[in-house]
């Protein structure tokens, strides 16, 4: 139920190494990938919505800019070139037990969220683990059996303001998803907040462990936000949702140079 396929509402003219250079009938054309993510949510102990919210937004980042897919001769350069030339589409699945094992045999990263350690709270961190973009029917078996239902997680306190050095994707107000779901939306987020920015603004929001936080805007921000020219993730509805806009990107004070919404 998370498979995604998002599309800004209005590209960029020259985005910095966005596949959005095409018209959408070459994206169509090409051979699709996907994206996969594992989020680990274990019965007695599942993270909160919001860690495992940024924690996939900040995986994305993490493999974008990883010398195994930037670098020309990189393991993983040509996946990432070809799934960023077709639609960007992300799966969110869920694991654990020993399906969490399996799924850390296989070639990828690992991320564990921030909020437990933060807060000092007894919440367990979030974990997410990202793997090289596959053939949207070429599923790794370790992979394809994992579940893409039974995402639901929640937030035992609101989350605090988000912190103003870094950009906030902002979750439309209006349209109720899966955590699985959102994680993917999130995703989508922060590749728009990736193809903003240049080598330099990306190393060093790199070098800052890439900062972000992913909150629920309320009608009025959400509105000033979408009218504002910003990036905005618009999910093609193939899966849980109509087709329409989910994410807005907002910029941060040291790592993102887009604007913010007063």
């Amino acid at each position: 139920m998370t498979s995604s396929d998002a599309i800004p509402a209005d590209p960029p003219a020259t985005p910095l190494g966005s596949p959005f250079r095409h018209a959408e009938t070459d994206r169509d054309a090409a051979p699709q990938f996907v994206l996969p993510l594992v989020v680990r949510i274990e019965k007695a102990a599942p993270p909160t919505r919001t860690d495992a919210l940024e924690t996939a937004a900040r995986a994305v980042l993490v493999l974008l800019s990883d010398e195994r897919s930037t670098a020309e001769d990189g393991e993983w350069a040509e996946a990432v070139r070809d799934w960023q030339d077709a639609r960007i589409r992300k799966v969110v699945r869920r694991a654990r037990g020993a399906e969490w094992r399996r799924a850390q045999t296989l070639p990828g990263i690992t991320l564990t969220g921030r909020a437990a350690a933060a807060s000092g709270d007894d919440d367990p961190a979030a974990e997410v683990r990202v793997f090289p973009p596959v053939p949207l029917d070429g599923w790794p078996k370790e992979l394809a059996k994992l579940q893409v239902s039974g995402t639901e997680l929640d937030d035992p306190a609101p989350p605090p303001a988000p912190d103003p050095a870094g950009p906030v994707l902002w979750l439309n107000p209006d349209v109720t998803m899966s955590a699985g779901k959102t994680m993917a939306q999130a995703g989508h987020g922060a590749q728009l907040a990736w193809w903003e920015l240049d080598d330099a603004r990306r190393a060093a929001w790199r070098e800052a462990g890439f900062p972000l936080a992913v909150r629920t805007a309320s009608a009025e921000r959400w509105s000033a936000l979408t009218g504002s020219g910003l990036p905005v993730v618009r999910d093609a509805g193939f899966t849980e949702i109509a087709p329409g806009e989910t994410v807005a990107v907002e910029g941060g004070s040291r790592f993102c140079p887009l604007p913010r919404v007063r």
